[in-house]
């Protein structure tokens, strides 16, 4: 009975694994102006428009290389 209750919570725990990430906080930070093609679609995907906006993602490697990408752009913020 209680083994069954535990396998029960720990799918729901395992369900939520998204939920349960660390979370960055990206926010831009320099004109996209003069920045190169790439650049311009990669804090597009990222979800940031403006200067000083900012978005929250979940941190996974896809996101740290889109990060890397326009580093000189953003500043990150772990949550």
């Amino acid at each position: 009975m209680l083994l069954d209750f535990v396998e029960k919570l720990l799918k729901r725990f395992w369900a939520r694994g998204a939920q349960l990430m660390a979370k960055l906080k990206i926010t831009l930070k320099k004109s996209t102006n003069k920045a190169v093609a790439g650049q311009l679609a990669t804090v597009k995907a990222l979800g940031l428009g403006k200067i000083n906006t900012s978005v929250e993602q979940n941190d996974n490697p896809q996101i740290r290389g889109m990060i890397r990408k326009v580093s000189h752009l953003v500043c990150v913020d772990e949550i």
